[in-house]
């Protein structure tokens, strides 16, 4: 019998930090032992371990065979050895060696270690897969545990032993986080790698502003309420288009919440970005009239083959369907699935003014956006270079560009980067001081409702 206090305490911390059962860590215990044993008396070994977590006592009993002419030293016992311990024994009998659990050597000892960390490691990738296979969309909050190479690992707060981290694709890039910081991020898959499942965490994702409204807006988790399509350019701007059950649940309402408390709160996890939740339709032409808000749009036509659609707009509305770089539009288009073609009212008109303007030339806007760089006179032939460099060869391939791509582009310097962007910004400038004007929320208060198509 050998007296073994520190297996006690091994096992109450490990059934305390790796979640295991005891009866189960009692298991693993033992399987590791009988590897130990394996070590040192081969693969044939017979042994029955006792283990008392009370009484902190290991008992170890080996079984061997007692026979005429010994062949396998590790499962049998001569018959003349075995009548030293008692002269009664038989060939055929079983004689119980015991072994006394410090003379196990340091090879043995590291054979059940190794086996115990193996099938506890086995046991944790097991769990995390069953844990985690059903969650993916659910909001998982945990600790910035370190920073390094541009992604975020967190530790989660009911799952330590997961590995999860936010790579830099899926991070909202106006957000900085430090070490030890709480955040909360949705799970968007689960990757199998080397060393067990890894959790991609994102922030970025339209899914982590879903789970956000879920979180927050009651109807939702009773599925009364139901978000049907999402676009977003995370750390901007995100569109929500939603549909309710219930005829008597408004359900733009309900996401807002009481004097935009519901909606506040979602901005306020979000860094402040803008949000627009508009109704959904099943008609695509009056979806994508909601979907353009807060620009109040005239007339729609579509046209189902290519799934594109044409709207018009009055003078005033332009800039403001467009949006700054043309985000409004372009958020509109990804919510919807359908391609939108802005028009204003002037050229919808002096085009006909009868019905959709679908022609095979694209329209005066979209051929001025293809204007090369090299004839615009607002640009120097330096900047002018490093764009080309990039692959920037006309006005409509830097108008989306925001200061995080400038900064990338290869060859940029701090002074070309401000030149270049005090040049989008004079190009986008009438579009930047309409929203307050046509009832853009801002992200200080709750969406305004689109008056109904």
């Amino acid at each position: 019998m050998a007296n073994a206090p520190d297996v006690v305490s091994a096992i109450r911390e490990l059934t305390s930090t790796k979640q295991l059962e005891r009866a189960e860590l009692i298991d693993l215990l033992k399987d590791g032992l009988h590897a130990a044993l394996v070590k040192r008396y081969g693969p044939n070994v017979r042994a029955e371990i006792g283990i008392d977590e009370l009484k902190g006592t290991i008992r170890i009993v080996v079984l061997k065979t007692v026979v005429e002419t010994v062949e396998d030293p590790g499962t049998q016992i001569s018959l003349e050895e075995a009548r030293f311990e008692d002269p009664e024994f038989q060939v055929g009998d079983v004689l119980e060696e015991e072994v006394p659990f410090g003379e196990f050597g340091r090879t043995a000892v590291q054979a059940a270690k190794q086996r115990i960390i193996q099938r506890v490691r086995e046991g944790e990738r097991t769990r995390i897969r069953e844990e985690f296979s059903g969650k993916v969309g659910e909001l998982l909050p945990g600790e910035v545990q370190q920073i390094e190479r541009g992604k975020i690992v967190v530790m989660l707060n009911k799952f330590r032993e997961a590995e999860a981290i936010i790579p830099y694709r899926e991070q909202n890039h106006r957000e900085h986080f430090h070490q030890g910081d709480t955040i909360r991020a949705v799970l968007k898959r689960i990757e199998e790698t080397p060393k067990g499942p890894r959790l991609i965490l994102s922030r970025a994702d339209p899914m982590f502003v879903k789970a956000l409204f879920k979180l927050e807006v009651p109807e939702i988790q009773q599925q009364i309420v139901e978000i049907r399509a999402t676009a977003r350019e995370a750390g901007s701007r995100t569109k929500i288009a939603v549909s309710s059950r219930d005829d008597g649940i408004d359900p733009v309402g309900a996401c807002v919440g009481l004097k935009g408390s519901r909606v506040q709160a979602v901005v306020n996890e979000l860094g402040g970005e803008r949000i627009d939740i508009v109704p959904w339709s099943p008609d695509p032409e009056r979806f994508a009239k909601l979907a353009l808000a807060p620009a109040r749009v005239a007339r729609v036509f579509s046209d189902p083959d290519s799934r594109t659609i044409q709207a018009i707009v009055d003078e005033d509305q332009l800039s403001l369907a467009i949006g700054r770089n043309g985000q409004n539009v372009r958020l509109a288009s990804e919510l919807t699935g359908w391609k939108i073609d802005l028009y204003s009212s002037r050229e919808w008109l002096e085009r006909g003014g009868e019905g959709p303007l679908f022609a095979p030339l694209p329209p005066e806007e979209e051929q001025a956006v293809k204007v090369a760089l090299r004839e615009m006179k607002d640009l120097s032939p330096e900047l002018v270079a490093v764009l080309e460099g990039a692959g920037k060869t006309t006005l409509q391939h830097i108008l989306d560009l925001e200061r995080d791509d400038v900064d990338k582009l290869p060859g940029m310097t701090p002074e070309l980067a401000e030149k270049l962007m005090a040049f989008l910004n004079e190009m986008t400038e009438e579009g930047e001081d309409e929203p307050e004007r046509a009832g853009e929320t801002p992200a200080s208060g709750g969406p305004e409702t689109p008056a109904p198509a």
